[in-house]
């Protein structure tokens, strides 16, 4: 099936993208919003304007927009968006990264209901531990560049998700009831390296951003892309 992918540069929405190539979907393009409000309910927030770069990287043609970010009018901006992206590159399908989310899922598939088009959530309702054994076994490099939650501190932020971060996000889980995918918000993650990135993202410069010992994100300011 030809699908387009709503892509947010994070782990979920990378691993969709590996996952829907393993289901043998043809992937016409990645598709984001970029909030301007980074309290948007539906849309990634930390480092959303890299993924054009993270397109560009995997070889997909990349379609964007920007909205404000109001709870109000995300639903109409993902409709405008999405007809567009039908009409022009005739997909049939929509790929999403929802884990556990219903809130998303659910406006995903309203959404693609009335544009007739097939909501595909390769993810839904997967063993977090599965999941993230097999992010880490299949060699994606995606590190968490945002933090909202008891338990983190700025020292998370920029730290790669490998077994011992794994490790760490399981002890975490057991004192706090962490999500261990972060599908609550507690962290965001973005993606410089997976099996279909055809070049790796190598950040030159960055910098953390602290709204309280909990609450923050790393912003990255320079990065390039490099042969792998």
């Amino acid at each position: 099936m030809k699908v387009a992918v709503l892509f947010s540069g994070g782990k979920d929405s990378c691993f969709s993208i590996y996952q829907a190539q393993k289901q043998e979907h043809e992937i016409a393009c990645l598709v984001s919003i970029l909030p301007e409000n980074k309290e948007s309910y539906m849309f990634h927030y930390p480092n959303i304007k890299l993924t054009e770069l993270q397109a560009k990287a995997m070889g997909f043609i990349y379609v964007s927009m920007i909205s404000p970010g109001k709870k109000e009018e995300e639903l109409n901006e993902l409709y405008n968006i999405l007809s567009i992206v039908k009409n022009k590159y005739k997909v049939e399908g929509i790929v999403s990264g929802a884990i556990q989310s219903t809130y998303q899922k659910n406006r995903v598939d309203d959404v693609c209901r009335k544009l007739d088009l097939k909501s595909i959530a390769p993810l839904w309702n997967i063993n977090h531990e599965d999941y993230m054994q097999e992010l880490i076994l299949r060699k994606f490099k995606a590190i968490i560049v945002g933090i909202a939650a008891d338990g983190l501190n700025e020292s998370w932020l920029g730290k790669e998700i490998n077994r011992n971060t794994l490790t760490e996000l399981r002890n975490l889980n057991l004192g706090t009831k962490m999500h261990l995918a972060g599908e609550g918000g507690e962290y965001e993650s973005l993606v410089l390296d997976a099996p279909m990135f055809k070049k790796q993202i190598i950040i030159k410069s960055s910098k953390t951003n602290m709204e309280n010992s909990c609450t923050g994100a790393l912003e990255i300011t320079k990065v390039e892309l490099r042969d792998k």
